[in-house]
């Protein structure tokens, strides 16, 4: 990869810092969010729309956390997160793209890549793992592939979660002491970090390969995780042209509790219950 920067940046890195978001302020604009994104849920079922929606970004820009936020309240049958491995030795001698394939979404069906394809463009190219030849010519190549997959009937969004460096540090600083996030910081997250400026012109020269008409790259600031998360899912509702399903009103059926003394019992093997 080029050293000097091939493409003006989308993004200002150093963007000013804001007002976090309150917690209470952002569970009551989630729900408000998660009662449309199940409106959305049902609309692709009945009209068997197939979306895909592409999730990248440095490590700590919070992919997970939004991918999380927009899953919590709707049907894994129907939402579908793919997060691949690192491929296999049979998986390297195929086509680059064809590891992906597989998981776009068929009728009915929303599914979200926790990155994607992109890892060629970033990570695999950044860390060295494919040749720069590889690298350019997947920049060449995969716009016409996302021109393919929405002929199909697919609707493709891509977002880039942009976090400022000061935050990245502050994240993944975060992980190191804490039991419940330490798994989230690898040997190669520590290697990866030293090169801020390679990603980022990685990312430059990506946008400029990538960001077409048919598939624009949406850029979401992450420093406030709360606005992003709530930015996000607003955006990605106004790219969808969902409607309302009406459905009938749901009222339980009457039902007959037998008494202790009218079924035979068991003994359960309860649980212990310190709390």
């Amino acid at each position: 990869m080029e050293k000097s920067r091939s493409a003006e940046a989308h993004v200002d890195e150093e963007a000013p810092a804001e007002k976090k978001l309150k917690r209470k302020d952002y569970e009551r604009e989630l729900k408000r969010l998660h009662v449309e994104l199940v409106k959305l849920q049902e609309w692709v079922r009945r009209e068997g729309k197939k979306i895909c929606v592409l999730f990248e970004g440095r490590d700590g820009a919070g992919k997970g956390g939004t991918i999380k936020a927009i899953t919590a309240r709707v049907s894994p049958r129907i939402f579908r997160v793919i997060a691949l491995p690192a491929p296999t030795e049979r998986e390297k001698s195929q086509m680059y793209i064809q590891r992906y394939l597989p998981h776009l979404p068929a009728g009915g069906e929303i599914v979200i890549f926790d990155r994607s394809w992109y890892n060629r463009a970033g990570v695999e190219r950044v860390m060295e793992f494919c040749s720069e030849k590889q690298a350019e010519r997947f920049l060449k190549i995969v716009p016409d592939v996302e021109k393919a997959i929405i002929d199909s009937g697919v609707i493709l969004i891509k977002y880039w979660l942009e976090v400022s460096a000061d935050e990245q540090t502050r994240r993944l600083e975060a992980r190191i002491d804490d039991g419940r996030k330490i798994w989230k910081l690898s040997k190669m997250d520590l290697k990866s970090y030293t090169r801020w400026d390679d990603y980022s012109r990685a990312r430059d020269e990506m946008f400029a390969a990538t960001d077409t008409p048919w598939a624009p790259w949406y850029v979401a600031r992450s420093d406030d995780k709360r606005k992003a998360r709530l930015n996000i899912i607003e955006h990605l509702l106004s790219r969808i042209p969902y409607t309302d399903i009406k459905r009938e009103k749901v009222k339980l059926p009457k039902r007959h509790v037998a008494a202790p003394s009218e079924r035979e019992t068991h003994s359960f093997k309860f649980i212990p219950e310190p709390h």
